[in-house]
């Protein structure tokens, strides 16, 4: 079982980098983040470090472009109001409440399940993700 360098298994780690990236926020995961590019050599933890951070600004992104659509739909709900064409927003905002939930419960899940196996220095790929810290790692 391999340490880091501040003598905790590189697994537990890992699995520390996911819970702090769902639970603790930016500040709290950069830290942690910085410290393992700077100091950790092994591969499959700076790889996991930079996975967690591109995981949260993809969530992060989502839950934006999540949020401005409804602005968009009420625009336009508004300035078919002036012609006098009503649009019921009850519909959308039912189907933005269930997205919403799904991409949260994809959040969770996807933080949690990396989380249990990073305990045994395993992952999941995912296309997207992945690729972007191949490129970020090599």
């Amino acid at each position: 079982m391999q340490k880091t360098k501040l003598g905790i298994s590189v697994g537990v780690f890992g699995a520390l980098l996911y819970a702090f990236g769902y639970f603790g926020g930016y500040l709290l995961t950069a830290l942690l983040v910085g410290y393992v590019l700077f100091k950790e050599e092994n591969l499959w933890l700076r790889r996991t470090a930079v996975k967690v951070v591109v995981l949260m600004i993809g969530f992060s992104l989502l839950s934006i472009v999540m949020g401005l659509l409804p602005e968009i739909i009420s625009i336009v709900s508004n300035a078919l109001n002036i012609v006098g064409v009503e649009l019921s927003n009850s519909v959308f905002d039912n189907i933005w409440s269930i997205l919403l939930t799904i991409i949260g419960l994809a959040e969770k899940a996807i933080f949690i399940v990396l989380g249990i196996m990073a305990f045994s220095q395993k992952t999941i790929r995912i296309p997207g993700i992945d690729n972007i810290v191949d490129k970020s790692i090599g």
